[in-house]
């Protein structure tokens, strides 16, 4: 059964670390699983010990719950973090294509954290930043390497704020890995081919556990999908297309 602890909790339990104290001498002490203690010490200890972390989730602010999704999904698909100096930052990268999208993830960055948000252009494309130590608590999926060759799993935290609306998820991570095409077929009438277009959403990832929060997320909002390739979920059937372009519709 997982705990979870207050930020007092956490901050004195770093306090110790910093001191000094070994993992087994905290977890003996505290009743805190080590491999918890651990976690907390490599990514939390990013922040010196006078401060206390400003994120929504330390200070017991509360998360806006659509600007955070959004750029939950926008940073499952095409978003990295990475240290910068002593801090962290982190990139999405969005292209030129798609304006409307860029701006959605710079309203949703600014939605969440107040530092400054930059725009690098590349040919094609760019990519939004933002700088601060923060993005190590508000998304702990983090870690060294390939996204889709490590472990990838929300936490319960994120979990429920998924449960309670799943469609900015699901919008964020088409922006970034999927889109809206028209397919078509042709059928005979008679002595005539007709040809018949439908819509439908693709999302592509090489990651199997982000394909699989993609595809829970739908679950939960009651949309059907199919596996079509081996890194690709297919919505194809009308009310499920139909319930899609309620909230995502072609990309802008």
């Amino acid at each position: 059964m997982s705990h979870v602890y207050d930020a007092t909790t956490r901050t004195d339990a770093l306090r110790r670390i910093r001191n000094g104290a070994s993992l087994r001498r905290v977890s003996l002490d505290t009743g805190i699983n080590r491999t918890t203690l651990r976690e907390w010490r490599d990514r939390d200890g990013e922040f010196a010990p006078r401060h206390r972390c400003p994120c929504p989730r330390c200070s017991d602010a509360p998360i806006p719950p659509r600007p955070y999704l959004y750029l939950l999904g926008q940073y499952l698909g095409d978003g990295c973090i990475s240290r910068t100096g002593r801090s962290w930052v982190l990139r999405i990268a969005t292209a030129d294509a798609y304006p409307g999208i860029r701006a959605e993830v710079i309203a949703a960055i600014a939605r969440i954290v107040p530092n400054r948000v930059h725009v690098v252009a590349n040919q094609g494309c760019a990519s939004v930043q933002c700088t601060t130590n923060q993005w190590l608590h508000l998304f702990p999926q983090r870690g060294p390497g390939r996204k889709h060759e490590r472990p990838i799993a929300l936490e319960p935290w994120q979990l429920a704020m998924v449960a309670a609306d799943p469609r900015p998820l699901i919008r964020g991570l088409l922006h970034s890995d999927g889109c809206r095409v028209t397919n078509w077929t042709e059928r005979r009438v008679g002595e005539t081919v007709k040809r018949y277009e439908y819509p439908r959403y693709l999302f592509s990832n090489r990651s199997d556990d982000i394909r699989g929060i993609f595809t829970d997320a739908l679950d939960d909002l009651g949309v059907a999908w199919t596996q079509n390739q081996q890194w690709s979920i297919s919505i194809a059937r009308r009310n499920a297309v139909t319930a899609l372009d309620a909230f995502v519709g072609p990309k802008t």
